[in-house]
């Protein structure tokens, strides 16, 4: 659980201890507290950045993460925006307390999401044969992210 305290201008990320390389691996994270202006969840290479300064969407910023932002529901991928996810028309914007799984196929090299047992679909494909690990970047004082492990996917 990552708890963020408030520090003006600035934005912070959390990166898990673990990195996957091969397999396929899920995690759920649920985020307790404002979200703030960005919210980004998704996984990070060992050489992304974990902290800068001004609030922004440090995860997704550079080459080496990925992260869906859950106050805009943009993807986010070397500095840019690469669409909306879900792609639904007027996709409902996350809740705070909804449980969001992340599902890392180190086979397949996709990145893709669940909320609330519902997949959304693969948000990233063609990620890099690199160890990736479960990363978060938040902004808000205060807030708190948890990222929990569940193992490989249920659906075999």
């Amino acid at each position: 659980t990552l708890h963020r305290n408030p520090v003006a201008q600035s934005t912070d990320a959390a990166r898990g201890k673990i990195g996957f390389r091969h397999g396929r691996h899920t995690w759920e994270v649920i985020w307790e507290g404002p979200l703030g202006t960005v919210a980004v969840i998704g996984i990070a290479t060992r050489d992304a950045p974990l902290q800068c300064h001004g609030y922004v969407a440090l995860l997704g910023s550079d080459d080496q993460s990925w992260g869906w932002n859950l106050v805009d529901n943009h993807l986010l991928h070397n500095g840019d925006a690469q669409g909306n996810y879900p792609l639904l028309n007027n996709a409902p914007k996350y809740q705070v307390g909804e449980r969001i799984r992340v599902v890392l196929d180190c086979d397949d090299n996709t990145l893709s999401f669940e909320k609330n047992y519902e997949f959304l679909g693969v948000a990233f494909r063609g990620l890099p044969n690199k160890k990736l690990y479960p990363t978060v970047s938040a902004v808000y004082g205060n807030t708190e992210v948890s990222m929990v492990y569940l193992g490989p996917p249920m659906d075999g």
